[in-house]
């Protein structure tokens, strides 16, 4: 019976290592990991070692090939080197290796969207869709820098590669529920867009119009819409990248001088430092009961009740920010 059980073990460990697929990336590095979804612009995938542990998100343009556990092998282009950010140029260059991130300019490029970036150097790309005058803009920005035009007021949070566009995030900041609905009342409203807060915030318009509801039952949403138009709760790859930027563009290490060029503003211009200890809530909800938080320290993990072992309420209270695109 004995040598039954251990050649049962045996035959299992090798069904497993062979059922495991096998991600390499164009640098050779190797993967051992299951994957859950293949789209067109990224892989996401759990490690073959930890079934039960968070999901990453690898953009197709590191991967080389794919070999899935039945053998089937997919292929990927080969890209092109990545192009670095030049001030004035027209059009969106490919993102950097996050080594060669600079801490004044984040790239924008069009979204991967992910489900979670445990990854402590968040290489998100969003495209903001900018509404952009006619004549190219001569004002330039850095991140972290004060901007007060048009009635926005802010600091600097995300830039375009020209860094004549991007976000603003507020100079002030409040703890509040994401919503008041609580036990059999909770209520999802479809603001579960990953990448785009405004999207969430017509998301729950809709909701408040369709349900003959009101602003101060969502209080975080309606704290950002008080601020005026064009201000919004932002989603949760927007906060990740907010957070990424914070931190000098990578949160393997602690970029003191990024940080207080972003604090230093804030308070000359009356504003909150950011906590980097607090979580923040994004406009993007998970299910009835659950929105998604982050918060802008090193730590990982940087998505709450997302592969969460405890569960945070929407009724409950957390940081909230808004950001205005300019």
């Amino acid at each position: 019976m004995k040598k039954f059980l251990l050649l049962a073990a045996a035959l299992l460990a090798g069904w497993a290592a062979e059922a495991q697929d096998l991600i390499v990336k164009i640098d050779s590095t190797r993967i051992e990991a299951t994957v859950t979804e293949v789209a067109p612009d990224a892989v996401r995938y759990k490690r073959f070692t930890s079934p039960n542990g968070p999901t990453y998100v690898l953009p197709v343009g590191q991967i080389s090939y794919i070999r899935y556990a039945d053998g089937f092998m997919e292929r990927y282009s080969q890209p092109t080197a990545p192009v670095a950010a030049v001030p004035a140029a027209p059009e969106m260059p490919a993102a950097p290796a996050a080594a060669e991130t600079s801490a004044s300019v984040q790239e924008v490029a069009p979204i991967i969207a992910p489900m979670l970036r445990p990854n402590p150097e968040y290489e998100g790309q969003i495209d903001y869709n900018y509404t952009k005058p006619q004549s190219a803009p001569t004002e330039r920005y850095d991140l972290g820098q004060y901007y007060n035009n048009n009635g926005v007021e802010g600091i600097v949070c995300v830039l375009s590669a020209d860094r004549a566009h991007g976000l603003v995030l507020s100079l002030d900041e409040v703890m509040l529920p994401w919503s008041i609905f609580k036990k059999d009342k909770f209520v999802e409203v479809g603001a579960m867009n990953r990448t785009d807060g405004r999207a969430n915030m017509e998301a729950v318009a809709r909701y408040i119009e369709d349900h003959n509801g009101k602003w101060s039952d969502f209080p975080a949403f309606e704290w950002c819409k008080k601020k005026g138009e064009g201000w919004y709760l932002p989603s949760i790859d927007e906060l990740l990248l907010i957070g990424n930027n914070f931190n000098g563009g990578s949160r393997l290490h602690l970029d003191r001088k990024t940080r207080t060029r972003y604090n230093e503003n804030l308070k000359e211009h009356g504003g909150d430092r950011i906590n980097n200890k607090c979580y923040y809530y994004s406009s993007t909800e998970l299910d009835e009961r659950l929105a998604l938080l982050t918060h802008m320290g090193l730590e990982a993990p940087y998505v709450l009740n997302l592969n969460s072992a405890e569960e945070v309420y929407k009724y409950s209270r957390f940081l909230v920010r808004a950001v205005h695109p300019f």
